[in-house]
């Protein structure tokens, strides 16, 4: 079966990680960005020059007609989407004190409105009850959603509780039309979003010594999950929670 992947944020860190390692498997490849137009088109070429198929298109995840656009010019360059992973998502830290409704609202409208969204779309077309043949979803949640994100994340650690009760009941929803929905929860990886904290030694240390393997994670240990997940070795697990955050935190 051929098999059309389409990644949510897919220019950099795990999105970027996770198309290029699924190109590699045989997977073609739609790259999704919003404002990272050269690295998305850095990561098609990377994917081409190993001689697979991908495209980059740009679409705001907090845009619902975006999010339509993306997944029908999606479909009509690569075919049927068979697989999707929701890697889009952003990140404040501001102290509950602090908080204002246009924060909160930028946050909810990427992280979980325009994931759910996403999915939606996806059900549409992966949906038995809507003539599709199936297809796997791997939603990225994070270690925050556990513990209520470290000081100053509150928010953000909320969308990701947010997306870790949508991914359950969406999984039973959908698992008897042929469509199997997980989320992974990373804990701190080393990426763009996290590259400028983690260069801070002092920062850096602190963070290490609250994971119980005393390091970060790299994407491709993330995006090696994901793909796990999208795969049919992974063929009897829905609606699961996939930690990948080294042993999660020392309380």
């Amino acid at each position: 079966m051929t098999k059309t992947l389409l990644i949510t944020g897919g220019a950099s860190g795990i999105g970027a990680e996770t198309a290029r390692r699924a190109a590699k498997r045989g997977y073609k490849v739609a790259v999704n960005y919003r404002s990272r137009d050269t690295q998305a088109r850095r990561v098609v070429a990377d994917i081409e020059a190993s001689g697979g198929t991908a495209i980059a298109l740009p679409g705001d995840m907090g845009r619902e007609a975006d999010i339509v656009t993306l997944f029908r010019e999606t479909e009509r360059a690569l075919g049927p989407i068979t697989h999707l992973v929701n890697s889009a998502g952003v990140s404040r830290r501001t102290r509950v004190d602090e908080y204002d409704a246009a924060l909160l609202e930028s946050l909810f409208s990427v992280n979980v409105i325009g994931l759910m969204l996403c999915c939606r779309e996806a059900a549409k077309r992966m949906s038995s009850r809507h003539g599709g043949k199936g297809g796997a979803i791997v939603n990225v949640s994070s270690m925050a959603s556990t513990l209520g994100g470290r000081l100053g994340s509150t928010a953000y650690a909320a969308t990701k509780g947010a997306v870790d009760s949508f991914t359950k009941g969406f999984a039973r929803e959908v698992a008897a039309e042929g469509i199997r929905v997980n989320a992974i929860r990373p804990g701190m990886v080393q990426t763009e979003m996290t590259e400028g904290s983690l260069a801070e030694p002092a920062f850096r240390a602190r963070i290490e010594a609250s994971i119980p393997m005393h390091r970060v994670g790299e994407s491709h240990e993330i995006a090696e999950a994901i793909l796990w997940l999208l795969s049919d070795e992974a063929s009897f697990i829905t609606g699961a929670m996939v930690d990948a955050a080294g042993g999660g935190y020392i309380i």
